[in-house]
């Protein structure tokens, strides 16, 4: 790893005396961990059935170090959506922001989705996640990953901030802004975020984060709480920026990070800034383990009146769809349907769990797909297939052995089960669909997904 002669410089004078303790760091393999998806499976249930060598990460309870021996992207649990692969010190920052069940939450950079994931599984269903992210193709693996973890009340939407803002003024109870950065905390994970790092790159990077911070800082609502974050060390992305922010704005004010061992406090004499950036969090990789993060944690001034949530409330909609989705559900699903929220857009049908501006914006999925229509009868999605307990179907069917991976190589499956839709499942835990006719079930596995 040749790292470049400007960042070990810039490095040795901020570290001083822990300079080479963290130059060190980069001769180690970097930390590896898992989240358990809360949605599916409990921590306690997965811990008992887990294959891997797991060690509890101190600052999240449902955050797991694997060791270097175990495979998780590869195993067949990873396919249920039982768990996301994240780096440690990223399962801080949801951990900071803290979402409860009932919040409107907006998560501003959300791709690939390990902090979306993350405050779905607070958010237990209950309130609204909208999941932006500008870049066109990283929104797709957003999607991916969202839908993997069988997330109802999520919005994803492929926009700037600046577009947002227009929508969304005093809207959202809480907002994570997971800044794009320099990557100065991924260079042991990620070369390429060393080829492409310079000081002139650091700079560039600030500018952008101090206008997505401004934009956001208008979709929060008085009273509400925003994190931002980034995986750089570098003060200029750091403290540099919330100290511009608070200059700026008065009606913001710094919150006290919960330090955990290891957890570094802000530095303001790096920028020349206000005291209480001290309140901020540093996460550095000498000091704890995990890769380097920065956390700042913000309150808008204020309150917000509860009532003015009544416009937000559900408001179920007739569509050509609503009859078939309807007669699907009394067949095969086991749940009470008739306060979805239905919208058919195209041939597609979604739960979009409020009512919310999206006039003029890009969205890539308005709300939870439940499927689609085809030829006058309704197809679920593997989304709705992984949203599902196997307590919510009629009828499902536990792989076992070979045929897991016979599914997942979109093969079909000779079993004696009634014709019909059949949610399967590995360890009782799903992972799609599947449509029996004559002891035959069709493999309606994602082909986009198949190994």
């Amino acid at each position: 790893m040749k790292i470049k002669e400007d960042f070990v410089n810039k490095m040795r004078f901020l570290l001083k005396d822990d300079f080479e303790k963290f130059m060190n760091e980069y001769e180690n393999e970097p930390y590896k961990a898992l989240r358990v998806n809360t949605l599916k499976i409990s921590v306690e249930e997965f811990v008992e059935i887990s294959p891997f060598n797991l060690s509890q990460v101190p600052w999240c309870d449902s955050g797991f170090y694997y060791s270097s021996d175990d495979k998780p992207g590869k195993h067949y649990y990873h396919h249920a959506g039982m768990y996301y692969i994240q780096e440690p010190s990223a399962m801080a920052v949801v951990e900071v922001l803290d979402p409860v069940p009932g919040d409107f939450v907006l998560d501003l950079s959300a791709a690939p989705g390990g902090k979306s994931t993350h405050i779905a599984s607070k958010l237990n269903g209950e309130g609204l996640l909208v999941s932006n992210e500008i870049n066109s193709k990283r929104v797709k693996v957003l999607a991916e990953n969202i839908e993997r973890m069988g997330i109802r009340n999520t919005v994803i939407l492929n926009e700037s901030p600046e577009r947002l803002e227009k929508n969304f003024v005093d809207f959202f109870d809480k907002i994570l802004v997971d800044a794009p950065c320099s990557g100065e905390g991924m260079f042991r994970k990620d070369e390429a975020a060393i080829d492409e790092w310079s000081l002139e790159n650091v700079l560039s990077c600030s500018l952008r984060q101090k206008k997505i911070l401004n934009s956001a800082a208008n979709m929060l609502k008085p009273g509400g709480i925003m994190v931002y974050s980034t995986c750089t060390f570098s003060p200029e992305e750091n403290e540099g920026v919330i100290d511009h922010f608070l200059k700026n704005h008065n009606n913001f004010e710094l919150i006290e990070i919960y330090n955990y061992e290891g957890f570094d406090n802000g530095h303001p004499e790096w920028v020349n800034g206000c005291s209480d950036l001290r309140k901020c969090a540093r996460l550095w990789p000498h000091l704890l383990k995990g890769e380097g993060h920065f956390i700042a944690k913000l309150r808008k001034k204020g309150s917000f009146n509860e009532c003015d949530k009544v416009n937000k409330k559900l408001n179920i909609k007739k569509t050509a769809a609503k009859d078939l989705f309807y007669d699907f559900g009394r067949k095969h699903l086991n749940l009470y349907l008739y306060e979805l929220n239905l919208q058919q857009i195209g041939q597609h049908v979604y739960h979009v769990p409020y009512e919310i501006n999206l006039s003029g914006l890009r969205v890539f999925k308005p709300g939870f797909d439940l499927g689609q229509l085809k030829k006058e009868r309704f197809e679920p999605s593997h989304w709705l297939a992984m949203s599902l307990k196997k307590d919510d179907v009629k009828m499902f069917y536990d792989l076992k052995g070979k045929e897991i991976e016979s599914y997942i190589h979109g093969e079909t499956l000779n079993v004696e089960i009634d014709d019909g839709w059949v949610l399967l499942t590995i360890d009782g835990y799903s992972i799609g669909w599947g449509k029996a006719v004559k002891g035959v079930i069709k493999n309606f596995y994602p082909k986009s997904l198949r190994k």
